[in-house]
C-alpha cells in the first residue's frame, strides 16, 4: 500500500471514530451500562435525575441479572427481586430500565455480547454511553467495561450488526469513578452537581433492600435488626453510607467542579459525581460537554 493511501485510510478511521455530533436542538438520550442491578443506578442515578427532569431520555441496563449477589437467596427468584428494585427505582428517577438474561459473576467478553451491546446503543440513538472502566476488582465491572469499549467503534460500521440501523455518529462514551490505580488512576474530566437530585437519589438508593439494607452477596442475617425499634436506625444508616460517598465525591473533585462550575458556585456544591471521557468515541470539546449536560448552567 502506499504511504499516501495509508494516511487517507487513517484519517477515515479517525473522522468514523469522531463521527458528527447529533442535531443540537434533539432530545438527549442517555444510556448507563451497569454490571449488575444497582451499578448504574450508584454512578449515575443523580444524572439521571436531572437529564429526566430536562426532558431527557435515560436508560440504564444492567448486564447481568444480579442472581447471586445476596448471602441467603440466589438463581431467579433473586433475579426477579432485584429487577423489581431497578424498577421501583426508575420510577424515582425517571429512567428506563433493562436487565440482560446473563449470570451474575460470568459475564464474559464474547462476540455474541459486544453484539447485544451493540445493538441496545443504537436501538436507543445514544448521546452519551456510560459504563465502568475496565481494570476494576470485580470481573462483571471489567468486561462490562471492555464490552462498551468494543462497541465503542462498531456502532458506526454499518455491515455490523446489519440488522439494527448503524449510528449516523459516534457518542461520548463515559466512564464512572474508582479507587483503582492500575494501569492507571480513574481521572475526572467533568463532575456535576447533584445537589438538586439528593434527596431522589438516597430514596432510591435506600429502597434496594437486597443490596444495601440486607448487605448484598457479602451480607449476612447480623447486619438486620430483629429488634423493630432498631430497623430505622440500619436504614439511616444505609442513607448515611451514600450520602457520604457524594460528599466525598464533591470534596475529591472540587477542582473539577470549579472547571465546570467557577470557584464561588463549586465551593458551595455539597454532592457530586464524575465520570472521565474514554478515548474511544466522540471527543468533545467544552461546549459540547455542557450542551451534553444543560444542567450545569440551567
Amino acid at each position: 500500500m502506499k504511504p499516501g493511501m495509508r494516511i487517507i485510510m487513517a484519517f477515515a478511521a479517525f473522522t468514523l471514530v469522531q463521527g458528527s455530533a447529533p442535531a443540537a436542538d434533539r432530545q438527549l438520550r442517555i444510556i448507563c451500562f451497569g454490571a449488575h442491578p444497582d451499578d448504574a443506578e450508584i454512578e449515575a442515578g443523580g444524572a439521571a435525575a436531572l437529564w429526566s427532569g430536562l426532558g431527557h431520555a435515560v436508560k440504564f441496563v444492567s448486564v447481568t441479572n444480579g442472581d447471586i449477589g445476596h448471602w441467603r437467596e440466589a438463581g431467579g427468584p433473586l433475579a426477579l427481586r432485584r429487577k423489581a428494585e431497578v424498577e421501583a427505582v426508575a420510577k424515582i428517577l425517571g429512567n428506563t430500565v433493562q436487565v440482560l438474561d446473563i449470570h451474575d459473576g460470568e459475564l464474559e467478553p464474547t462476540l455474541e455480547n459486544r453484539r447485544t451491546i451493540t445493538r441496545l446503543i443504537r436501538e436507543w440513538e445514544a448521546d452519551i454511553v456510560m459504563t465502568h472502566r475496565p481494570n476494576d476488582y470485580h470481573p462483571d465491572h471489567r468486561y462490562t467495561g471492555v464490552l462498551v469499549q468494543d462497541a465503542a467503534f462498531m456502532v458506526s460500521v454499518p455491515f455490523f450488526c446489519p440488522d439494527t440501523p448503524a449510528l449516523p455518529w459516534n457518542p461520548v462514551f463515559l466512564y464512572y469513578p474508582d479507587n483503582f490505580q492500575k494501569p492507571e488512576p480513574f481521572r475526572a474530566d467533568i463532575a456535576v452537581s447533584i445537589d438538586a437530585a439528593i434527596t431522589k437519589k438516597l430514596d432510591a438508593l435506600a429502597g434496594m433492600d437486597s443490596q444495601f439494607y440486607e448487605g448484598g452477596a457479602l451480607g449476612s442475617a447480623d447486619l438486620i435488626p430483629t429488634d423493630p425499634a432498631l430497623v430505622k436506625a440500619r436504614r439511616e444508616k444505609v442513607r448515611q453510607r451514600f450520602e457520604g460517598q457524594f460528599q466525598d465525591y464533591a470534596n475529591r473533585f472540587r477542582d473539577v467542579l470549579s472547571e465546570w462550575y467557577g470557584k464561588d458556585r463549586a465551593a458551595g456544591i455539597r454532592y457530586a459525581e464524575a465520570f472521565e471521557i474514554c478515548e474511544y468515541g466522540r471527543q468533545p470539546d467544552k461546549a459540547e460537554m455542557l450542551k451534553l449536560f444543560p444542567f450545569i448552567h440551567p
